[in-house]
């Protein structure tokens, strides 16, 4: 009996000084966190192996009372050779073939998912379930039977049975809901609900213990086990050691490195052992029906009966995030696409990505293949976090801005709450993957919206490398798609835009838009801005934003425009110059001298009345008010717009937005040209480099390429001025000769012909010149290697603006200020080419010509823009549909209906942003010479915002979605046309209009006080003696009035300094300079203080930001507050096993003394 005694107490001892090894090593297994400790089982190793696989099989078998005998009951030897278990369910392997003891008191004989189920279960109550059950085992005295095991066996078992009892009643509903959740194993919901119910069942199941899993866990060292559960867990302490790796994981995501994901994997997979270890023990636990029900294999679709607007693959669960498409090519480069096909799509899958490929023979024009890719959540959580993209982590306690006073009346105006807000605001943080417990995970398939996905997606497949050639590697979709590899790369839309969508496809967001948006119908209401943004991205959503407050403010405008225009109408007749030249015996009597040489005549003045009319509805004193107001209109517009792009960044969580890394990534062409490395100075790293010297050549192409276009421009100008002048003359000797044009010849004069035939031609020249430079500009700016997406952008704003604004403008300017200012005068007129005779303007001025220019070319290019983005893509669909349905009986599925639509393309916005801001010239730079241009702006709107919402809705491919919180360089561009635009209607109301020698003559010449505009017309015009014509400039008919008059201020023909200048002209001269300087010091003023007394960011606008600020401070060290007590909570129950170690080997020495 001493013998005996003596060798228990050794293998005591033994056992005591390994486990006190064991925890001194530190290691941070979660397998024991929620167990009875191994000094504790080896208080309790009595139990048989039998009474352990009843106590932890999956039917719950009823406990057989001990034994009296069993908690001591064990020999030395079988004590001395126990060991730590693995991740099992806190057992002891036998080396030596002993039988293992299931933990029944230290819920050893429970698996750790029952643990976390159990009601009212936690750290702290099993902290302090422990802690009394050392403090019991401390007191026993002892070991022995009925002394310290014996009493914590009692106690241990009786907590069992409590905790038992609760654990079967939940296990029977997990049951009943899991067998009813199977009866509908189809529906993608009840899926996921399976899938989380199959998780609770495996981690309520504990495997039985068979000798040869035993050995096996006797070999493998302690691993970390995870929660398989939704439910958000503690983080184990080697889950917090993976921090310091998220640095580099994130890096090499950057950097379009294949691996990345088989990286984090790696990283999950050891704690990730233990759970796939119990579910392979558990499977073989399960009944058939459970096994059937739990990993069947069977789609929840079949093929033939899936839906045609579905955007699921097979299975019916994972939805398609992008689509690749492309044609067997029988040529000779068949191979190497084929080649780079398969290398492009492993290393997809290498990302985890997961792709489906769908046969040419199920398309319907029998050749396309399709490669359908879905984003599972591992790459999700991955690539939002090196994205930085913000996700929900409480719903926003900020109340919403109270309604502005008579909002009432603006109801017609406004969408129902849910389409203008079809989320509640949300306090957000950037996501991280090891963070997931902090943010608002209601359902993973729909955490992150649509627009999120396929950027996270597009993100991957524009760095995915496909090989190497020619010793570079080569990567990126875009390389792909210009090499004809792959046909075409988009995301899908979420259905028809016609009907809503069926389950178990979500809700149709395109349906709304085009419900809600892309009708004509509804152009008088707001646009659902958050939803565009949802749907689209923040690109597409902020242009859409800036367009709809762009013509908000052009309403006000229009309103002071059309009133300037409708006081020039009802002062028309009582306009006095009008009057004198429509009068027979003012007008009448005054003969004008030949507007060209030899075979024009001479001409009577009041053959132009009703284009003084005309001229007097442009051109009248409102004219300097309009221009004075729109200087001021611009400044408020964009003080204005800035306040509004401040609030759009706070709600759409753009406030810490550095401008997107998708935009200050390095584009893929550039990282593959780059033969060069260096060290990037901030972050110390090796990154791609390009001397400037293998740029340079480029550079010098690209300025040369835009400074000839730009002089074919003026040629094309110069050549447009030569056609009015030499086809002046033939009008105006036809007009005359032919009787037929009597009748017409009151209201189309030759003046008048000339200039809208001459403006018709410019503007069909400046749309040949636009289309042809277009392509060149892209090529160009592709050759000169930008090395960020946002470079190249802003290198092809600078080009395409620069050719747009010459394109465009160099004719209006033409006419504003050098048509007619270098003319002569009879008998010494200025000569183009010594050829063409100079133009004139007419007597009334070159205004109403100015008007003419303008409107054609603004009007022209508004329809010929509208017609050409509504009618182009919608044909060119239609005849892509036609020749794609050939086999009828085949289904047309959704991914083969977005890509028989029109390609939007990278371009697609920058195009509409130049329309846009090239119009904004037109508003802006001659708006003095047309008061009604903004209200043909507005109107024009009004149909672009609708026109550009039907297209993108319905005939165009889903964009890619992509973030930016501004309208980028075109602010600055905006800024300079609204500088530029005060000096221009100052100098076209000083230079072109005839309001400044009116106002002359009216305080300086006028000599009837009672009508102090009377005999003005006679005042403007000088007298010239037909003798002094040269003979190749005088008409070939003789008259018999021996002097005709011309519009200038010269001293006659009998004055000593005949022909030149008379004071009159530097009186006018003066008083226009004057003018000029006067009005900009004004205008100038005014926006300055405007500028100053308005913020950018509004009050309002300020305090939200720094309330969520606040917020999100605060949550997230909530957050990180609770974790570290969690963890100082695991790390004191470590330091009670150190205590219990101790205690338990003080009372082995009183003992055996």
């Amino acid at each position: 009996m001493d013998e005996d005694q003596a060798a228990r107490q050794r293998s005591e001892e033994e056992g005591l000084e390994r486990g006190e090894e064991t925890a001194g090593e530190g290691q941070p297994s979660r397998a024991w966190d929620n167990r009875v400790e191994w000094d504790q089982q080896d208080l309790l190793m009595g139990l048989s192996g039998r009474e352990s696989r009843e106590a932890a099989g999956p039917e719950e078998a009823a406990e057989p009372e001990p034994e009296p005998g069993v908690p001591g009951g064990r020999s030395g030897e079988g004590r001395a050779g126990w060991e730590p278990a693995g991740p099992g369910g806190g057992e002891r392997a036998a080396p030596e073939g002993g039988v293992a003891a299931g933990l029944e008191g230290g819920r050893g004989g429970e698996g750790r998912g029952e643990q976390d189920q159990s009601d009212g279960e936690g750290p702290a109550g099993e902290s302090r379930s422990r802690s009394e059950a050392r403090q019991q085992a401390g007191s026993q005295g002892a070991p022995g039977s009925g002394t310290l095991r014996g009493g914590y066996w009692e106690g241990s078992r009786e907590r069992h049975r409590e905790r038992k009892v609760k654990r079967r009643a939940k296990r029977t509903k997990q049951v009943e809901s899991k067998y009813r959740l199977e009866k509908k194993p189809n529906l993608p919901q009840e899926r996921r609900q399976a899938e989380t119910q199959k998780n609770v069942v495996l981690k309520g199941e504990t495997s039985e213990a068979c000798p040869c899993w035993l050995s096996e866990q006797r070999r493998r060292p302690p691993t970390i086990q995870i929660s398989l559960s939704p439910k958000p867990r503690r983080q184990s302490q080697w889950s917090s050691l993976c921090h310091t790796s998220v640095s580099v994981i994130n890096e090499l995501a950057q950097m379009g490195d294949p691996d990345v994901l088989e990286m984090v994997q790696e990283e999950e997979r050891i704690s990730n052992r233990e759970a796939e270890y119990i579910f392979g023990m558990n499977e073989q636990s399960l009944s058939s029906r459970e096994t059937s029900f739990l990993i069947s294999e069977e789609p929840a679709f079949k093929k033939d009966e899936q839906s045609k607007d579905s955007i699921f693959f097979r299975d019916g669960i994972r939805q398609i995030d992008f689509v690749l498409s492309y044609v067997d090519d029988l040529k000779k480069e068949a191979d190497p696409k084929a080649e780079r096909r398969k290398e492009f799509e492993q290393n997809l899958r290498k990302t985890g990505l997961e792709l489906e490929i769908e046969d040419k023979r199920n398309s319907e024009d029998g050749k396309t293949y399709f490669v359908k890719i879905h984003a599972p959540w591992e790459v999700l959580v991955t690539y939002a976090e090196v994205l930085g993209i913000k996700m929900p982590i409480k719903e926003s306690d900020i109340p919403l801005p109270e309604n502005i006073p008579f909002s009432c009346m603006l109801e017609p105006l406004k969408l129902p709450k849910n389409v203008k807000h079809p989320h509640p605001e949300y306090f957000t943080a950037q996501f991280t993957r090891h963070r997931q417990e902090l943010f608002l995970i209601e359902d993973k398939s729909s955490f992150f919206p649509s627009s999120s996905r396929n950027r996270i997606v597009y993100y991957i497949l524009s760095r995915c490398p496909f090989g190497v050639e020619d010793g570079k590697k080569k990567f990126g979709i875009e390389r792909l798609l210009t090499s004809n590899t792959y046909s075409s790369a988009y995301p899908l839309h979420d259905g028809q835009y016609w009907k809503p969508s069926e389950p178990p496809n979500p809700v149709n967001e395109r349906y709304t838009l085009c419900q809600n948006w892309a009708r004509f119908s509804y152009f008088y209401k707001e646009q659902p801005l958050d939803l565009i943004r949802d749907y689209y991205g923040e690109k597409i959503g902020m242009y859409f934003v800036f367009l709809g407050f762009y013509t908000e403010m052009l309403s006000f405008a229009a309103v002071v425009g059309l009133a300037c225009f409708i006081y020039g109408l009802l002062s028309m007749d009582n306009n006095s110059s009008s009057t004198e030249i429509c009068d027979p015996k003012i007008g009448g009597q005054i003969i004008m001298c030949p507007l060209c040489d030899l075979v024009c005549d001479y001409w009577r003045l009041n053959t132009t009345c009703l284009a003084s009319k005309i001229s007097h509805l442009f051109d009248n004193e409102s004219t300097v008010f309009f221009a004075i107001f729109m200087g001021i209109w611009v400044t408020l517009f964009l003080e204005f717009w800035k306040q509004r792009q401040a609030r759009m960044e706070y709600e759409w969580d753009l406030v810490d937005f550095e401008e997107e890394q998708q935009q200050l990534q390095l584009r893929p062409e550039f990282e593959a040209m780059c033969k060069h490395r260096k060290i990037n100075a901030v972050t110390k790293e090796m990154e791609p480099y390009m001397p400037l010297y293998s740029r340079l050549p480029w550079y010098f192409l690209s300025g040369a390429t835009v400074t000839l276009w730009m002089a074919l421009v003026i040629a094309c100008m110069v050549a447009v001025i030569v056609y009015r002048l030499s086809v002046f003359a033939t009008f105006a000797s036809f007009m005359e000769s032919e009787a037929s044009f009597k009748h017409v010849k009151s209201f189309l004069t030759p003046q008048i012909t000339t200039s809208l035939s001459g403006s018709c031609l410019n503007f069909i020249v400046i749309l040949i010149l636009n289309f042809f430079y277009e392509k060149i500009s892209a090529w160009i700016t592709k050759m000169e290697i930008p090395r960020t997406y946002q470079e190249y952008e802003s290198s092809l704003t600078l080009k395409m603006f620069l050719f747009q604004f010459v394109n465009f403008y160099s004719s209006c300017f033409y006419v504003a200020f050098f048509k007619g200012k270098f003319v002569g005068y009879p008998g010494k007129y200025t000569y183009l080419f010594n050829v063409w005779r100079s133009e004139e303007c007419d007597p009334g001025g070159c205004l109403i010509e100015l008007t003419t220019q303008l409107t054609i070319i603004m009007t022209g290019k508004q329809i010929f823009g509208n017609i050409k983005e509504a009618i182009y893509p919608m044909v060119l669909n239609w005849w892509r549909r036609r020749k794609a349905r050939t086999n009828s009986e085949k289904l047309y599925s959704r991914w083969e209906q977005d890509h028989d639509l029109e390609t939007f393309g990278s371009l697609g916005l920058f195009y509409e942003y130049l329309e846009t801001v090239i119009q904004f010239g037109f508003v802006t730079l001659f708006v003095a010479s047309f008061p009604l241009a903004p209200l043909l702006a507005l109107l024009n709107n009004i149909i672009e915002i609708r026109v550009d919402a039907w297209k993108l809705t319905t005939q165009y491919r889903r964009p890619v979605a992509a973030k930016a919180h501004s309208i980028g360089v075109w602010q600055d561009i905006l800024y300079g046309m609204a500088v530029l635009s005060v000096a221009t209607n100052a100098f076209i109301v000083a230079f072109t209009s005839d309001i400044i020698p009116r106002l002359v003559y009216y305080y300086a010449y006028s000599k009837d006080a009672t009508a102090p505009m009377k005999g003005y017309v006679n005042d403007s015009l000088s007298t010239f003696l037909i003798a002094d014509f040269p003979n190749h400039t005088a008409p070939w008919e003789k008259r018999d009035f021996t002097t005709c008059r011309y519009r200038d201020y010269r001293y006659p023909p009998d004055h000593d300094q005949k022909y030149f200048h008379n004071m009159q002209y530097w009186h006018v001269l003066a008083a226009k300079m004057t003018f000029i300087i006067v009005m900009e010091h004004v205008v100038f003023l005014v926006k300055f203080l405007l500028a100053w007394m308005i913020p950018d960011v509004p009050k309002d606008v300020l305090e939200r930001i720094k309330r969520e600020k606040l917020m999100t401070i605060k949550i997230l060290h909530d957050f990180e507050l609770n974790k570290l007590k969690e963890n100082l909570r695991a790390n004191s129950s470590e330091l009670a096993k150190e205590v219990l170690i101790q205690e338990n080997k003080t009372q082995l020495a009183k003992s055996t003394v």
